[in-house]
């Protein structure tokens, strides 16, 4: 099992967005919900593709904010699959920020978020086969 590191992205890029003045808190710092949907949309990015169908999220856990994040601060989110079932998947999310000046981009939060495939009627069905690997 390979050790996790946080010196770098780890996974497929899914989504790269600017922090703004309007995603903030009353303390100015960027709202953890804001963080929290940003890596929601890069996750359901990533799960289409794997499922190869429309997703939904169904659960989130194991969250961990890990360091604040700025207006200015280029956010990008990273995702591995973590385990595909019958009609879901565990995708594990890394959100990276750079802020203005610095060189080198560090984690800021990461969980793990389920998705269930689901078809035009929105009823679950099964994922169809992926070439996606698992992480490890």
């Amino acid at each position: 099992m390979t050790e996790k590191t946080d010196s770098a992205p780890r996974g497929d890029l899914c989504i790269r967005t600017l922090a703004m003045p309007a995603d903030t808190n009353a303390n100015g710092d960027i709202f953890g919900g804001w963080l929290l949907s940003q890596m929601d949309v890069g996750g359901g990015v990533f799960a289409s593709k794997v499922a190869k169908s429309r997703t939904v999220t169904v659960a989130i856990e194991a969250m961990n904010f890990r360091k604040a994040v700025y207006v200015g601060d280029l956010v990008s989110v990273y995702a591995n699959l973590v385990r595909v079932g019958r009609t879901s998947m565990t995708v594990h999310l890394e959100a990276w920020a750079l802020r203005r000046g610095e060189e080198h981009p560090f984690l800021v939060t990461d969980g793990n978020f389920t998705y269930v495939s689901i078809d035009e009627h929105g009823r679950p069905q099964e994922v169809r086969s992926t070439d996606a690997p698992i992480a490890t």
